[in-house]
């Protein structure tokens, strides 16, 4: 199931923005999602846009998932913090007032004035005005006083008669501080404004009581009593988890592919998933990578992508997969996400930010059991022989591949299985491939699997490791397919890529969503049931292929892409291991004693 659109066109032309509110917000909300117009009838534009408008969606959505519910507890902190807060004020304040000693130097000063002939005795403007300072100074106590008294009247009629104006603002600034959702002019709100409004009237009578000279006074009220919060710790800004692998990923220590990498942000996203946003990456501790493992093993297969679980947290994805019931990860996938969490952590233990690695020691126990295995020559002529190598009824929708028909497939859905059976390579590198990447060289056809410096766009080319950039030759099986009159069709075409339709799915992935579907094919033409076997099942033949030929893996373990050789070995030199020549008769040994595919072959 592919992700939900946020672009979308309405009448007129004109391009919008939808954002999908999160389940758990959806409360705060009139609706389950937002239109919002991005101004533009341009796609290209609108697009730019659309990124601008999504993050900033995002961002709120996390200020909003890192607040909290008002608890009881909230209620009693905000009385208690507002009547402290109100005192402290009127501490403050009392300290600024001028004292007796501040009023005769004042006087002192106006009667040097006078003398000094700043203040003529016939000015009287001037006279006035020095002593209106004077009386200002003298009457600020009792203004104050005044103010105060003022105020307490008018609190006690608005609580009287159920108005909050007056509290508004303080009740905000709790809300605020203390990270809470509470909307304005909900219930919720209106009890803190009435609550708020208690505690204030209690200081303010404290405040006349002082006045008197009564320090004495303790609150009447019964909710006016003590109750304290626990400091909340969130993160400082630049310091959050998401942010400092931004940082780790620029750096890239590992030097890893940028689809590795953008799995490796999804897998640490869905820690911070659980964490929260706001929480300091110097709390990372074993405590918490334990419960996020044990969510983990209870989390469903491609829950991103589900329909069921949109805008879930992991907690309540797993609590709702419970009723659900959809396949949950394996545990190599838990230990992927665990990986690359402990890269991160490794990264940030040696930049100082944590003492240790919390992840170690957390990886579940590997299945030591094969779990992909060659297809049998029995099974793959099945295969060759089945719709999508011969006519299927519709090449439009997986569900119709297996039925017979007159739709002959011939794109990388027909190509990329016969390549992978006669040259090992992995399905990605295959798809990726441009029409200049198979070349004729020293009159030996080959492919130059490579990857492309921009990982930006739909023709990036990207690889598993280092070890991966080769030079295969094209099988002599391949070249009496017709592979070499596909690739001058698709250049007659005006096309770049060999495939270019092979597409990555929504994280980036080549031929992924392919991959899954053949898979399914193989259950549908009765070759497969249940694990064993897949679209990797050609490169795990092309190895036995080689090794039934009389080649010991070592020999070989370069055609596929596997690091060989002494480490040291391997760091002289320039040319590539495998003169080309040697190279095509390694791989044209490859063969399947059995396999008929005559009917496939150019006629």
């Amino acid at each position: 199931m592919t992700r939900r659109s946020n672009l979308i066109r309405r009448e007129g032309g004109t391009y919008y923005a939808r954002i999908y509110i999160p389940a758990d917000l959806r409360d705060h909300f009139p609706s389950e999602d937002k239109k919002i117009s991005l101004r533009t009838k341009d796609e290209a534009t609108a697009k730019l846009r659309l990124s601008a408008e999504v993050h900033k969606w995002e961002v709120k959505f996390a200020d909003m998932a890192a607040r909290r519910r008002l608890a009881e507890q909230d209620k009693a902190i905000a009385v208690w913090e507002h009547y402290e807060a109100r005192l402290q004020d009127d501490v403050e304040k009392r300290r600024s007032m001028p004292t007796d000693a501040d009023l005769e130097r004042e006087a002192e000063l106006v009667w040097q004035r006078i003398d000094r002939g700043e203040i003529r005795s016939d000015d009287m403007v001037s006279m006035i005005n020095g002593y209106a300072d004077l009386e200002l100074l003298k009457r600020a106590r009792q203004d104050d006083a005044n103010l105060r008294s003022r105020r307490l009247a008018a609190l006690r009629r608005d609580l009287a008669a159920g108005r909050h104006l007056l509290i508004g603002d303080s009740v905000r600034d709790f809300i605020h501080r203390h990270r809470l959702l509470v909307e304005e002019e909900s219930n919720e709100f209106r009890e803190l404004e009435h609550l708020l409004m208690r505690a204030e009237i209690q200081a303010l009578e404290r405040t006349l009581e002082r006045d008197d000279g009564d320090y004495s006074g303790h609150p009447t009220d019964p909710v006016v009593k003590p109750a304290y919060a626990a400091p909340r710790e969130t993160a400082a800004p630049g310091q959050s988890i998401m942010e400092l692998f931004e940082v780790y990923a620029r750096e890239n220590p590992r030097s890893i592919t940028s689809d590795t990498l953008a799995q490796a942000r999804r897998d640490v996203r869905l820690f911070v998933d659980h964490v929260g946003t706001t929480f300091p990456v110097a709390k990372i501790d074993k405590r918490a990578v334990r419960e996020w493992k044990a969510l983990l093993m209870l989390y469903p297969v491609k829950a991103a992508e589900s329909k069921a679980f949109q805008g879930m947290k992991i907690a309540q994805i797993v609590k709702h997969n419970a009723e659900v019931g959809k396949p949950t990860i394996t545990p190599r996938t838990v230990n992927r996400h665990l990986a690359s969490l402990g890269a991160f952590c490794s990264w940030l233990v040696a930049h100082g930010y944590i003492d240790s690695n919390p992840t170690e020691g957390m990886a579940l126990a590997k299945d030591k059991r094969k779990k992909v295995f060659p297809f049998s020559t029995y099974q793959m002529n099945l295969l060759f022989q089945s719709p999508l190598f011969t006519g299927c009824e519709s090449d439009e929708a997986p569900r119709f591949w297996h039925k017979p028909g007159d739709v002959k497939v011939r794109d990388h859905r027909y190509w990329v299985p016969l390549i992978m059976l006669y040259s090992g390579a992995r399905p990605a590198e295959i798809a990726q491939l441009t029409l200049s990447d198979v070349r004729e060289q020293e009159q030996i056809w080959l492919m130059d699997i490579t990857e492309t410096a921009d990982d930006d766009g739909d023709d990036r080319k990207s690889l598993k490791s280092s070890s991966s950039r080769r030079h295969v030759p094209l099988h002599k099986q391949l070249v009496a397919l017709g592979l070499l009159d596909y690739i001058e069709e698709m250049r007659s075409l005006g096309h770049t890529r060999l495939f270019p339709f092979a597409v990555r799915n929504q994280r980036g992935q080549m031929m992924a969503d392919f991959s899954r579907e053949f898979g399914r094919y193989l259950e549908r033409i009765g070759i497969k049931e249940g694990r064993g076997l897949s679209l990797y099942s050609f490169r795990h033949g092309a190895f036995d292929a080689l090794r039934r030929a009389g080649h010991l893996d070592e020999q070989f373990n370069f055609i596929f892409g596997h690091v060989s050789g002494n480490p040291v070995t391997r760091g002289y030199g320039v040319l590539n291991q495998g003169m080309l020549e040697q190279r095509a008769e390694l791989v044209d040994a490859i063969a399947y004693p059995g396999l008929e595919l005559d009917h496939l072959l150019m006629k």
